[in-house]
């Protein structure tokens, strides 16, 4: 084979298409829509818009010649914006502009932020956010560690998700400076809330006393040797350190442990396993009901039980089944899903976890840490 030089089907010294006509604005949450008549000239390639997101950082919008649209994105006001539109030809010349202006609605970041509410709570401060046109946001939550208004970073979330809870855990019970704002993907800010809170006190529940009830109703068959007890060793997010309840079991099942002692508890943290078929998928817990007791039925029934709550699983990415990444993959596994109570409760010592609904499968549940 011989190698033939590049053959660029274009003159350079043909002159810069005639210029956009007739544009339209639509504004759009953080940016806005372009409309246009395609100039009739042969030399037309795309059309192009360039406006300013920031002061003195410039986006592009381009769309090619058999299109009349540009979709503009990266605002993070409201404001009048300046945009100008080019034509270009296939040898890049471009046209004299045509400048139009456009007000976005409010963005995303924006509505976001309004959204959030940011409360004190067991080890910490917890923020809970909407964000319905799921974009993609970091939650950044400061904490004042000077009391002069020198802020420093405690967390920061990522999420694509419509709703949420995110929380910082492992604080001093005593009144902190608290700050949180949003920021989106173009580098955008919103205002940053600030409000003194005193994290609730809160220990962890030594796990040397747990041990299997195991009451006739519940679900006793494992797969293989995914024995419970792997739900207290401290060993997690690997498979093989995993509880799994047999192939052939059905929902709704449940299993019941004895903590060995009467605690009170603020709130339960699930670990997913990190095996991709169970991780957010697959036999991944999405939905669970958890009870107390201090005096189980000897029979496996549920008189002398008290619903604590119903919980669902949270995916940060907001990714459809199958997918996921990092976010979900520190929350889900490494932090652990965070099932907080939302009232004080009485001591108990016999807890029942039963499992509503799992991502896809019909009855295994595999979980790798509580």
């Amino acid at each position: 084979c011989n190698k033939d030089g590049r053959i660029d089907y274009f003159d350079s010294n043909t002159p810069a298409p005639a210029v956009i006509k007739d544009v339209k604005v639509i504004n759009t949450a953080g940016g806005a829509i372009l409309t246009y008549v395609i100039p009739n000239d042969r030399n037309f390639y795309y059309a192009k818009a360039v406006y300013e997101i920031q002061p003195n950082v410039f986006k592009e919008a381009k769309s090619s010649l058999y299109n009349d649209t540009l979709r503009l994105e990266g605002f993070g006001d409201t404001a009048m914006h300046e945009v100008k539109v080019f034509s270009v030809g296939r040898n890049e010349k471009e046209s004299s502009p045509v400048t139009v202006k456009v007000q976005p609605r409010t963005p995303g970041v924006i509505r976001a932020f309004l959204s959030i509410k940011v409360a004190a709570t067991f080890g910490g401060v917890q923020v809970s956010f909407h964000n319905a046109s799921k974009d993609n946001l970091a939650i950044v939550i400061m904490k004042d560690t000077t009391k002069s208004q020198t802020w420093s970073t405690l967390e920061t979330f990522h999420t694509g998700a419509d709703s949420g809870r995110f929380t910082v855990r492992g604080l001093d019970s005593i009144k902190q400076d608290f700050a949180v704002f949003v920021r989106d993907r173009w580098n955008n800010k919103s205002d940053t809330l600030k409000l003194a809170l005193k994290p609730i006190f809160e220990q962890a529940i030594s796990k040397d006393t747990w041990q299997a009830m195991n009451l006739p109703t519940d679900q006793t068959e494992v797969a293989e040797n995914y024995v419970i007890t792997r739900l207290w060793d401290g060993k997690f997010p690997t498979l093989s350190d995993s509880y799994a309840s047999s192939n052939s079991s059905v929902l709704p099942q449940w299993f019941t442990i004895d903590l060995g002692k009467k605690v009170i508890m603020s709130r339960i943290a699930e670990h997913q396993t990190s095996a991709s078929f169970h991780f957010y998928d697959g036999s991944a817990l999405k939905a669970v009901e958890i009870w107390g007791s201090n005096n189980p039925d000897a029979d496996g029934g549920w008189t002398h039980w008290d619903s604590l709550g119903t919980f669902h699983s949270f995916k940060p990415s907001g990714l459809p089944m199958g997918q996921t990444n990092g976010d979900d993959a520190q929350y889900g596994q490494i932090m652990g899903e965070d099932f907080a109570f939302d009232h004080l409760l009485p001591a108990y010592r016999y807890i029942r976890w039963k499992t509503l609904e799992t991502y896809s499968s019909p009855g295994q549940v595999v979980i790798s840490e509580i």
